[in-house]
């Protein structure tokens, strides 16, 4: 196995893609993994939403990459979707090199880094996630996107301090602000399908944040598949004991089983 680090734009050290490439098989093509760790757009939780989450992806037949992006109220938004737009188009224009197929380039993440992955596969079309960046249009699209517990909705679950300020890097953002960076009023035709894992009480973001974006996509006769599990704090990344770091509530093996499930389901609709 190869692991070799990518800074994404010159001049720009906080955007960096790790990326973690299996030997080649003889007759057998990898899917790619763009990872997103979670951190309130205040950090990149990295160590148990990064690593162990392409490695557990890589055993599903993936390569994967994990992306490390600007956080800490250094640049607002929408730097951030600049830079995940610019890890996957790399991803997908270095298909041969990185021993993927280019037709098969998803993303997962977490929490904050869940809201990153959506906003990729909501609004990878504006021009203010590739425009002047040298992406072709559609380049930095996914084929699929795996959204765990993800913060979606600034206008419904807005917190003075939280995600939302972090990616507008002041205390109170505007309302229109606050509409621009919520998932579910952005979703259209060219939303890309979406795969969606939250727990019925996790009391970091509400369930309901992925219950509108599945709604959203109903509303639009998008195809989208949805995992609501009754128990389960948030953070439960992986939800076995590998990144439960002692906690007995991120350890479920109901919950473990998403990533399995969202194998399959990017598979079945590569096929379909």
């Amino acid at each position: 196995m190869i692991v070799k680090r990518i800074f994404l734009e010159e001049g720009n050290p906080e955007a960096w893609i790790d990326a973690y490439i299996a030997d080649p098989v003889r007759g057998f093509t990898r899917r790619a993994m763009l990872v997103i760790p979670g951190g309130g757009y205040g950090a990149v939780c990295s160590d148990r939403e990064g690593e162990p989450i392409a490695l557990a992806f890589m055993t599903e037949g993936f390569n994967a990459f994990v992306l490390h992006y600007t956080v800490g109220r250094k640049k607002p938004y929408p730097a951030q979707l600049r830079e995940a737009s610019l890890a996957m188009a790399h991803i997908r224009s270095r298909a041969e090199e990185y021993g993927v197929d280019p037709h098969r380039v998803f993303t997962v993440g977490f929490s904050a880094g869940g809201h990153l992955a959506g906003s990729l596969a909501v609004m990878w079309h504006r021009e203010e996630a590739w425009k002047d960046t040298g992406i072709e249009y559609g380049q930095n699209k996914p084929d699929g996107a795996v959204l765990v517990y993800p913060v979606v909705s600034g206008t419904e679950y807005f917190r003075e301090g939280g995600t939302f300020s972090n990616l507008w890097c002041c205390d109170r953002p505007t309302e229109e602000e606050l509409r621009t960076a919520s998932l579910e009023l952005a979703v259209d035709e060219k939303t890309a399908p979406l795969f969606l894992v939250h727990t019925s009480d996790d009391p970091g973001v509400d369930v309901r944040n992925s219950l509108l974006l599945a709604s959203a996509s109903r509303a639009k006769g998008l195809p989208f598949e949805l995992h609501v599990y009754p128990h389960g704090p948030h953070g439960v990344a992986l939800g076995n004991d590998i990144t439960a770091c002692g906690n007995p509530g991120w350890s479920n093996p109901r919950i473990a089983r998403w990533v399995r499930d969202a194998a399959a389901w990017a598979e079945e609709i590569a096929e379909a």
